[in-house]
């Protein structure tokens, strides 16, 4: 198995893409330990001293460093529990775990519906396979009084450029597109 790794933005963070799916459509951001107990892969990825976030996309993994880590240690412990995870065809997502969801719900008023399916549309095509590119994501969170809320997770999580990626790239595009949108804000949970 080959794993190439990549850069991103967010010098703290290294894409790895492994050659095959990781999840798919769907995607994944562990912040800590207890929070990735419901996959084997991150779960397995935290174990490693230094680990501090773990991203999982739809056909790469991004880990995000601690500050006393150096990739030089790290980066080959990474792809050797990758590697392990793979080859022994363990699941990435142990799915009989139940999964919180109280952060997948969004908060929209109901009369703006066609507003946020225009801002979704625009986020899905224009913005997330550039932000995956990055090795992140980003999540739709709310549309309130012409604020669009959204989460940025993955190598985008903690990233210097994120802010600037917000204020000047996705905003400006949205209130480019949609003019009910005043302004974009990040959300953390």
């Amino acid at each position: 198995m080959f794993i190439e790794t990549e850069g991103t933005p967010n010098p703290a963070t290294l894409k790895f893409i492994p050659g095959q799916e990781v999840m798919g459509l769907t995607t994944a951001d562990f912040a800590s330990k207890t929070s990735a107990l419901r996959s084997p892969l991150a779960t397995a990825l935290f174990e490693l001293e230094g680990v501090s976030r773990v991203f999982l996309g739809g056909d790469f993994i991004t880990v995000t460093k601690s500050d006393v880590t150096g990739w030089e240690s790290l980066k080959p412990q990474v792809l050797g529990a990758i590697m392990d995870h793979f080859v022994m065809e363990r699941p990435v997502i142990d799915t009989s775990m139940a999964h919180d969801d109280l952060f997948d719900e969004e908060d929209v008023d109901p009369a703006d519906a066609e507003v946020v399916e225009q801002i979704k549309e625009l986020l899905d095509t224009r913005v997330r396979p550039a932000v995956a590119g990055d090795g992140g994501d980003i999540v739709f969170r709310g549309f309130r009084d012409g604020i669009v809320r959204l989460h940025m997770q993955g190598a985008c999580s903690g990233c210097p450029s994120s802010r600037a990626t917000l204020k000047h790239g996705i905003e400006n595009m949205l209130r480019h597109y949609v003019p009910e949108v005043v302004a974009v804000e990040q959300v953390e949970f």
